[in-house]
């Protein structure tokens, strides 16, 4: 017999040694942990046929991979060594996954397409969707693996990336390994009927698969059939795969305490590799022997590679804090305008801005919610950049924040340059899991190898009779997430030059946009050339003083000019710094100033407790503590949710007279 299911005995032979080579792998890492060599352990015995048959369909040197923790036999038949597995199982400073900053089993390898993989279920599948249309608008025939347990479905956003993966016929595969428990909870308690296959129905343009996982053939037809089709344009596919869990969840489960013997007995009945090995000897095609073979010399590498894995460096410790970001802060000083035009409003700077970046570089994509023309955003922020460049290129989303973000990083993992909007900063926190768990991290937890340069620009603040739901700033949670860098500019010029820095940067930035300041005069400025980049981290120097130093942001800004006005028969000299950014913080301009007047007050619109002006102080307090001749200040939004009707907005956010009355109390001083 020359080939057996249409394999030859070498590719069989292959085939078998990839998944012992896993299989092995796990039995050693177990080993290692109850030596106390490697802390943590999450196999994947039980799921190897399905995953060697998902990887031999795909070209690994230009598809994409998003797998998940189990999915071991996958990335070593993806070309990933059996060193480099064990370099990442001990932590070690080569590691081509995460040199040691993430737990076993967080696959990523940029040579290979690996995309970096965190320990959150089901954010995988809306990156993987914004990879596949990267693919699709690039004109490529490369298409997206993204895999996930069972229990990983129950998440919202699984449907939200099949939503818009069916709707543009994307071309990727969802591969879901349904080994019937999600740790302890069984699917039946997962998901209505029990079956994810059946829910899946629904979906225009989505092809389905339900197969027996533990059947390599079986399994390599159903990826053969998706894999042709996803090329082809035809559209997405979904495959569900029943395999077994031959261990238990993880290194911290014992799965007897919820698994009966019987069931753990039968699931061992069914490994996928003693099924693979009984077909084909029983038909022929391979003599015992010869797996025998392949089994001593798998053995071997895996000792081998292990040994060697323990042998070589750990992470150095001053690198623990490396690839935070690609550059923290520009080290070039900002420059005045080339040039200045007519005055112009802040909202009227940002849509220049977007204009002129996407005219000189066509990877820069817009959406959002109603981003698209004719309409051009809720603030007109986006208007005439579908006219412009298309609707590849300025369109709108689905009405769900997660997704936006999502398919965002995945573009910018293709190498795109997206700049989403999300409506309101109060309607972020849908997206928050992608923003605070992937987002910032991936650059660091990939060891700087991977990047997601993503802008998300987003309306905050209050003043407009927005309520509850349209009025928040909180600009200081996301500044306490490493790796973003945060920007709210307080006049046009400003705004313009730093959403031209976001974009050219390698950092994700959450650009804030006050509502209030879009349409101001007082924010109005001489519109800055369309070369003019005003680098993060350089706060501005409003008005000089040596009375006090008030420190602002946004609209905050204006509102403390107003309020040194009020103290006019008093005629302080107040030194004015608008800080600009956040994240990155102008510390030394801060401190020149403190140092000058000796008192501080910090202006800033969100809520006064854990807001951002607590972390100037700290600094302040702990920097220039000296030079200090009264108390550290601070007026803010008072701790309490922002109320629709106009009196009661006013007693919550900072106004002009609060800021005054607290400016001269300090100036008593």
């Amino acid at each position: 017999m020359n080939k057996f299911n249409g394999f030859t005995k070498k590719e069989l032979l292959d085939i078998y040694r990839t998944m012992l080579l896993s299989r092995r792998s796990d039995e050693k890492q177990l080993i290692l942990l109850r030596q106390g060599k490697v802390h943590f352990h999450i196999g994947g015995s039980g799921h190897e046929a399905a995953q060697v048959a998902a990887v031999r369909n795909f070209k690994s040197d230009q598809d994409w991979a998003y797998c998940y923790y189990r999915d071991q036999a996958f990335v070593i038949g993806w070309g990933m060594t059996v060193k480099e597995v064990f370099l990442h199982s001990l932590a070690k400073a080569d590691d081509p996954n995460s040199g040691g900053r993430q737990i076993p089993h967080h696959w990523g390898h940029k040579r290979l397409r690996i995309v970096t993989k965190s320990s959150c279920t089901g954010v995988q599948f809306l990156q993987g969707s914004g990879t596949a249309m990267g693919a699709m608008k690039d004109g490529t025939d490369q298409i997206v693996y993204v895999s996930a347990g069972e229990g990983t479905t129950s998440e919202g956003e699984f449907f939200e990336a099949l939503n818009w993966a069916s709707r543009d016929k994307l071309p990727i595969i969802f591969h879901i390994e349904d080994n019937k428990y999600a740790i302890s909870v069984p699917r039946t308690e997962q998901t209505t009927g029990g079956s994810i296959y059946k829910l899946m129905a629904g979906f225009e343009n989505l092809n389905r698969a339900h197969i027996n996982g533990t059947n390599f053939f079986e399994s390599y037809q159903a990826f053969q059939n998706a894999v042709k089709r996803a090329r082809a344009g035809k559209g997405p596919t979904i495959i569900v795969s029943e395999v077994v869990r031959l261990f238990p969840h993880s290194s911290s489960d014992d799965h007897r305490k919820y698994r009966t013997p019987e069931e753990l007995e039968e699931d061992r009945k069914n490994d996928p590799i003693l099924h693979f090995v009984l077909s084909c000897t029983e038909n022929g095609i391979i003599k015992a022997k010869e797996f025998d073979a392949v089994q001593e010399e798998v053995k071997k590498v895996v000792d081998e590679a292990a040994d060697w894995a323990m042998q070589q460096s750990d992470p150095d410790v001053k690198t623990a804090t490396d690839h935070v970001f690609v550059q923290y802060r520009s080290p070039d000083p900002p420059e005045l305008p080339k040039s200045e035009g007519e005055r112009i409003v802040m909202v009227d700077a940002i849509n220049h801005a977007l204009l002129e970046e996407m005219e000189r570089d066509d990877k820069i994509i817009v959406y959002g919610e109603d981003v698209a023309d004719p309409k051009g955003g809720v603030f007109t922020a986006t208007k005439g950049l579908t006219r412009t460049f298309g609707k590849e290129r300025a369109f709108n989303s689905p009405l769900a924040e997660a997704s936006i973000v999502g398919t965002a990083i995945g573009l910018a993992i293709y190498g795109f340059k997206p700049v989403v909007e999300i409506q309101f900063m109060d309607y972020i926190w849908p997206a928050f899991m992608q923003i605070r768990n992937e987002l910032s991290t991936i650059l660091y937890r990939s060891n700087g190898t991977w990047k997601a340069p993503v802008v998300v620009r987003t309306p905050v603040g209050g003043y407009i009779h927005g309520g509850l739901y349209h009025s928040q700033s909180a600009e200081a949670i996301f500044a306490h997430t490493p790796g973003l860098k945060v920007v709210m500019p307080s006049n046009a010029a400003d705004a313009k030059g730093l959403l031209k820095a976001a974009i050219r940067g390698n950092d994700p930035v959450i650009f804030c946009e006050h509502k209030g300041l879009y349409r101001q005069g007082f924010a109005a400025r001489p519109e800055p050339d369309k070369d003019y980049i005003l680098p993060m981290g350089y706060a501005g120097v409003v008005q000089e003083g040596n009375d006090v130093t008030l420190i602002s942001w946004g609209l905050q800004v204006q509102r403390s000019i107003e309020a040194v006005r009020l103290l006019g028969d008093i005629q302080p000299s107040v030194e004015i710094i608008d800080i600009r950014t956040l994240i990155p913080l102008d510390m030394e301009t801060i401190l020149k100033s403190v140092k000058k007047t000796g008192k501080v007050l910090i202006v800033h619109e969100d809520n006064l407790t854990a807001g951002f002006g607590a972390e100037i102080s700290a600094r302040i307090a702990s920097q220039a503590f000296e030079y200090l001749d009264g108390p550290i200040e601070r007026v803010a939004a008072r701790d309490a949710h922002i109320p629709y009707q106009s009196d009661l907005e006013n007693t919550v956010l900072p106004t002009s007279q609060r800021i005054a009355g607290v400016l001269g109390k300090l100036l008593k001083y």
